[in-house]
């Protein structure tokens, strides 16, 4: 290579690394950091990490940002980020409802039918608050039937047991455009020392299910209470606890999906029905809703509440709900292969090839096959915190030590705003830190092993790292 152009590369390599946003950034990891991760026996390649002021050219930490990682319930940002964006912090759900035939006497001759349009939080109160309407607006009895109509939502229903064997765990409940309460339960059981029983409640009633009202209560300390409940859940019809609840416990109450996620809704709508006064002739069944404007219609929460509630509580169903959501809107088709293809063209549009290595399988992260990596999460918080949705976002966040998914860390208390994600192989935190100066840090730390969980404490020393200013500071034991 002759020598003007030996001169010439080397001229444009030291440019390059005062541009490079890369260039200031640390390329090892603090020793604190490293410690933690020796501790933990978890290699240092396992782990991928950024810190960037918010505002700032350049991160201040860069560990192997580019390579691609699975962010477990991080990707949530991900949906959520581009919820916002795209539809708004104050878009709402509506959900509509009509009365199908005429009402004389409190008799509706004709159907009740309820069209989903994907609403992540028809809970029981709300659901509630739909028939109410309906009986303000004179109907007592139904002598027709109750028409579902679920077309918003076009997928393939899965077993919800695939991703981890465990049907009943709430987080494995299945997407549907009209989802009534997660199509799950709540058992709670209150103690009698005087009867030496604990009574159960369960909520909500279905309709043809019937559960025992109490157990014996034992000495046992309260440790796994769930698995000495001996609970049989095998018949959709009939909850049965052959074991005994320990004393020590106190009231608990144990959330399970139900275990025939397809009559869920008609045993709800037609239990709450009855639970109401109301009385009804025909059936509950799916079908087309009627091309005329609704008697009424139900309005969800804001999306900025709702995504209040995926990000704070890892609110799986919620987030997968979400996702096809902005396919039904964005393309009019609500697909999971519409949504991944809606949010992967709105990561390259907006983030270029930062975006390059995610892979988008579902809206949740409950998922082996997602991948992104730490840049990409990075560049997302930077965008957001310079956005009009900021506080909607970052609100969204669990505050260390202080709510949600990070209640019980130690790191950074009340100080920083860091979403979890967590699966077998899997654990990490994306978001933002504020330090002991008054800066704000965009944090994202990830560990891919088959031990992840022991490298908790790598992250949180990086926490803590990234709240010191990059100053080594021994971890907070409070």
């Amino acid at each position: 290579m002759p020598a003007t152009m030996r001169l010439f590369a080397a001229f444009a390599a030291c440019v390059a690394l005062l541009i490079s946003p890369l260039a200031a950034a640390s390329r090892t990891l603090p020793a604190e950091v490293e410690v933690a991760l020796e501790r933990a026996k978890v290699p240092r390649d396992a782990f991928v990490a950024v810190v960037q002021e918010v505002g700032a050219s350049r991160p201040r930490l860069s560990w192997q940002p580019d390579r691609p990682v699975n962010a477990a319930s991080l990707m949530k940002l991900v949906t959520t980020g581009a919820a916002l964006e795209m539809l708004g912090p104050a878009w709402t759900w509506v959900t509509p409802v009509w009365l199908q035939g005429t009402i004389r006497d409190g008799v509706l001759e004709g159907n009740l039918v309820i069209k989903g349009t994907g609403d992540p939080k028809l809970v029981i109160e709300r659901v509630w608050l739909l028939l109410r309407r309906v009986q303000q607006l004179g109907v007592r009895e139904i002598r027709g039937d109750i028409v579902l109509d679920r077309s918003a939502f076009a997928y393939t229903e899965a077993n919800p047991g695939d991703f981890d064997g465990e049907p009943l765990r709430p987080h494995n409940v299945q997407a549907d455009a009209l989802l009534l309460n997660y199509r799950s339960l709540v058992i709670t059981l209150t103690p009698d020392p005087a009867r030496g029983v604990a009574s159960i409640v369960v909520e909500p009633a279905l309709a043809g299910v019937r559960a025992d009202n109490t157990v014996p209560l034992s000495s046992a300390p309260c440790d796994d209470w769930r698995a000495a409940l001996r609970a049989d859940f095998t018949d959709p019809s009939r909850l049965r606890f052959t074991g005994g609840y320990p004393l020590a416990c106190g009231e608990r109450q144990w959330p399970i999906a139900y275990a025939d996620p397809k009559s869920y809704n008609e045993r709800l709508l037609i239990g709450l029905w009855r639970e109401m006064g109301g009385t009804i002739t025909g059936v509950v069944r799916d079908d087309a809703s009627p091309a005329v404007p609704p008697s009424f219609s139900l309005v969800s929460p804001p999306l900025a509440e709702l995504v209040r509630d995926i990000n704070k509580y890892s609110n799986n169903v919620m987030a997968q709900q979400l996702f096809l959501t902005l396919a039904q809107t964005q393309r009019g088709t609500g697909t999971p292969d519409t949504a991944r293809e809606v949010l992967q063209q709105w990561l390259v549009t907006r983030f270029g090839a930062a975006a390059h290595g995610t892979v988008i399988d579902n809206g949740s992260g409950l998922s082996r096959q997602s991948r992104t990596t730490a840049l990409l999460l990075a560049r997302l918080l930077q965008s957001m915190w310079s956005g009009p949705a900021m506080s909607e976002l970052m609100s969204s966040l669990p505050v260390t030590g202080t709510d949600g998914t990070m209640l019980r860390t130690r790191a950074n208390l009340g100080r920083a705003h860091l979403k979890s994600g967590s699966l077998r192989d899997v654990t990490g935190v994306a978001g933002y830190v504020l330090s002991t100066s008054g800066k704000r840090y965009v944090l994202v730390a990830i560990v891919n092993h088959p031990q992840p969980h022991g490298a908790r404490a790598a992250i949180e020393a990086l926490v803590q790292w990234t709240a010191s200013d990059g100053r080594p500071e021994r971890l907070n034991d409070q």
